[in-house]
């Protein structure tokens, strides 16, 4: 029996992606080809089952066309060669009795996607480029979201991201869960794609949506995995209690009409109080381990803004006194300009722009509109409007999420016109 397409279907394919690149690539030990295998699976599944149906088992159908794939390339590169390395030819023989029948049930992992998060986070990588390549083939984020995130050209990060599959082809490593030692070695690169991974999906950077829940689900399940393999690890829990205090607002972020509703005029009765208080669980019980790292003091300060009853019940002075930890523990750009924020909130606007002066010089942020949206709102608190509408002017042409260019549009709107009927 088949299901009819209909408007969550590619939704569907899109949650199945990573996972069904993860068993291909286990399976074949070749991730650069695997790929292309998968997405000619993809290509054929949107083909044929607007007309045919979904079938009961997607995900094994979806294995199936792209194993078979993977095996017509392999008789291909047989017919070419007369000589294969021993490896090649046990491959090309276990694809042999593979690819007519394959029985996609018992060829699962626990998780593929899983595992292909770790593999992607390969040591034969740089981190920036395991990361990239990982929300790539994991996260399922198209490059110019990947750029956008790494604040670099997408030339740039295309570039990053085929140089990153050549790695990985070449390595031989095979495709399987690394050890308890590997898994170490490669966490911190895992837990920052997860990382990005939501927040992608929780304020996506591109397009008319202002969130992608597809996206931030699927990396709140990941790190669910994750705290399952490693469930006294700190920053682990650390991680996983940020996504779920900081998606514990999402009902609350948008309007009527999808339009942004920034923190300070969310009706925080639409709050989801369960996440949050599995948020505050979570981070509870990874603080008391000792160590405080990056993802638990990101954590701290989303559950200071979620146990705020009202906005103009939020602990300023706490907040800030976090970000100053932060700052100490991993710096960056972003740091300090959320530091920036907390510091007017606590001292005045003029304060906070003072602050964000340092960041004028700094090539990473450079150009991006956050740092213009920010001082335009700062400036607004001093009463500079004619600045403001100015820098939110500028943060809307940077932008290239329509929900935010929106919003800043209208704050600059509202500014001009309130001046303009002052000065009448």
């Amino acid at each position: 029996m088949t299901k009819p397409w209909d408007a969550d279907s590619e939704r569907l394919l899109r949650e199945l992606a990573p996972q069904v690149l993860g068993a291909v690539a286990r399976r074949f030990r070749d991730f650069s080809s695997a790929e292309d295998a998968v997405q000619e699976a993809m290509i054929a599944a949107f083909t044929q089952w607007p007309q045919e149906g979904i079938p009961d088992n997607p995900r094994g159908w979806l294995i199936q066309v792209a194993s078979r794939r993977m095996a017509d390339q392999a008789r291909s590169e047989m017919a070419r060669r007369e000589r294969e390395t021993t490896v090649a030819i046990e491959v090309a023989r276990e694809v042999e009795i593979m690819a007519p029948t394959v029985d996609i049930e018992s060829d699962m992992a626990p998780d593929d996607t899983l595992i292909l998060l770790f593999m992607c986070c390969h040591p034969a990588l740089t981190s920036s480029s395991a990361i990239a390549l990982t929300l790539r083939a994991a996260g399922g984020l198209t490059t110019a979201e990947i750029a956008n995130a790494f604040l670099v050209p997408e030339a740039t990060m295309a570039q990053r991201i085929s140089r990153a599959k050549q790695s990985i082809k070449a390595s031989g490593v095979p495709f399987r869960l690394p050890s308890p030692q590997e898994r170490a070695e490669r966490l911190p690169a895992v837990l920052h794609v997860l990382y990005l991974i939501f927040n992608e999906g929780y304020a996506s950077s591109v397009g008319a949506q202002l969130q992608r829940l597809d996206l931030a689900r699927e990396a709140i399940r990941l790190a669910r995995c994750v705290k399952t393999l490693l469930p006294d690890h700190a920053e682990v829990s650390g991680l996983l209690a940020l996504m779920l205090l900081t998606d514990a607002r999402r009902a609350a972020r948008t309007g009527a009409d999808q339009e942004l509703i920034p923190l300070d005029k969310q009706d925080r009765t639409l709050w989801d109080r369960a996440e949050i208080s599995e948020g505050i669980g979570l981070l509870t019980e990874a603080l008391a381990q000792g160590s405080v790292g990056l993802y638990q003091l990101q954590a701290a300060i989303a559950a200071v803004h979620d146990e705020a009853a009202r906005a103009e019940d939020t602990d300023w002075p706490q907040i800030l006194a976090l970000y100053e930890l932060l700052k100490r523990v991993s710096p960056s750009p972003m740091v300090t300009l959320n530091h920036a924020i907390a510091a007017a909130m606590v001292h005045g606007p003029s304060k906070g722009l003072e602050l964000l002066k340092a960041l004028d010089t700094d090539a990473r942020l450079a150009g991006h509109y956050r740092l213009d949206a920010v001082r335009a709102h700062l400036l607004e608190m001093v009463g500079d409007f004619e600045s403001a509408i100015k820098h939110y002017r500028i943060a809307a042409g940077r932008t290239t999420s329509l929900p935010e260019q929106n919003y800043l549009m209208t704050q600059a709107a509202r500014l001009d016109d309130n001046t303009k009927g002052n000065s009448a």
